[in-house]
């Protein structure tokens, strides 16, 4: 029964990998959340067998070790030899520890699990592929995005069974492109349902009613670098100026928190040796 287990496991693992891999190097157009909850049902198949079959079979093999090995001390104690070498010890560990097969896949399915349940209805970590949001989101941030204000969706078929806010003018969002709707778009909502937008001469207006442009005042982020100084690069945006090498170490994450009247997104750019500077909004 190990035997044929272990070799299930190996495919059903090996069917993952290749999956990932070929995501990775573009031969298939991946989905994680797919991927994600068939991870979840598998380690889950998993874990109930161990906790309903796999476990407590074990037991019964390391009771059953426990039972003999007292027989055989009464029996030599019958004998007259008092002094009996308890060996069993051993042999009890290797009885009760799970094989790998189990290890990889039971093992994993808590971490799975809580991780599926965040990711699908709580919250989703998206990093910013352009520049389209620039100052708010700069290219390569970190947000974390509020996954129920919306409404609460279905994992993978993404039916909505539970409405909840409407999006507001203002709002930050992420949606999926409709001709492709595994590429995540990240824009603030501009109109709402019945609005009428335009966009003439570079100018936007809503019902027919120009959107009033006031300007921010500029912002700064200093970041101190960890760099030897015979490998000083010296970068500059603007008036900011900061020290950096190619492989500078941040000591102090800059971190920013951007908030509409609905929705705050949270920004951190961990691992960024950078300058800016620019307007909030």
């Amino acid at each position: 029964m190990s035997n044929v287990m272990s070799s299930i496991t190996a495919v059903v693992l090996a069917v993952f990998v290749g999956y990932g891999a070929a995501w990775y190097f573009g031969a298939v157009e991946g989905n994680f959340a797919l991927l994600l909850f068939l991870a979840t049902v598998v380690t889950g198949i998993y874990w109930l067998a161990e906790r309903l079959y796999f476990l407590p079979q074990r037991r019964r093999a390391v009771a059953a070790l426990e039972a003999s090995a007292a027989k055989r001390r009464a029996e030599l104690t019958k004998m007259g030899i008092k002094q009996v070498d308890d060996n069993t010890v051993e042999a009890k560990t290797r009885l009760i520890m799970q094989p790998w097969w189990l290890d990889w896949t039971a093992g994993l399915f808590p971490v799975i699990v809580v991780v599926f349940l965040l990711r699908s209805f709580l919250f989703e970590p998206f990093k910013i592929p352009s520049g389209s949001m620039i100052p708010t989101l700069l290219v390569n941030d970190l947000i974390l995005v509020n996954k129920f204000h919306y409404g609460v969706r279905l994992p993978v078929i993404n039916t909505k069974i539970l409405d909840n806010n409407s999006p507001q003018r203002g709002d930050v969002m992420v949606f999926r492109y409709p001709p492709k709707p595994s590429l995540d778009y990240i824009k603030r909502v501009v109109g709402v349902p019945g609005d009428e937008v335009a966009y003439l001469n570079k100018k936007l207006s809503i019902n027919g009613k120009p959107l009033r442009k006031s300007p921010l005042p500029d912002f700064s982020i200093k970041m101190r670098c960890a760099t030897p100084s015979s490998s000083r690069k010296s970068t500059e945006a603007g008036n900011t100026t900061c020290s950096t090498t190619m492989t500078a170490r941040l000591l102090f994450p800059a971190r920013r928190t951007f908030r509409s009247s609905k929705i705050a997104v949270t920004v951190a750019r961990a691992w960024s040796a950078r300058c800016l500077k620019g307007t909030t909004s």
